[in-house]
């Protein structure tokens, strides 16, 4: 039986892996919704699909330059931590 010890450990890491996977992409949407809303602030222009193609644009790329480090800290956190627990050991 797992101990609550070890159950919020466990819980607690994961979230922490869940923020420092997560870190990449917020922080670029972040950044692409501030330069776009200062763009529209200088020229008012008010479209809707101004601010949601950029932002878009920018997650996918993100996304797809951190799979790598995505999958490997997943990979690393489920071997180090879930399947030993799943073991037993």
């Amino acid at each position: 039986m797992l101990s609550e010890a070890i159950f919020f450990d466990t819980l607690r890491q994961g979230l922490w892996v869940a923020v420092v996977i997560s870190i990449p992409i917020l922080s670029v949407a972040l950044i692409a919704g501030l330069i776009v809303g200062l763009f529209q602030a200088l020229t008012s222009i008010q479209e809707m699909t101004l601010t949601f193609v950029p932002k878009l644009g920018a997650i996918v790329i993100v996304f797809w330059i951190s799979m790598g480090f995505m999958t490997q800290t997943l990979v690393s956190f489920f071997q180090g931590q879930i399947v030993p627990l799943i073991v037993g050991g």
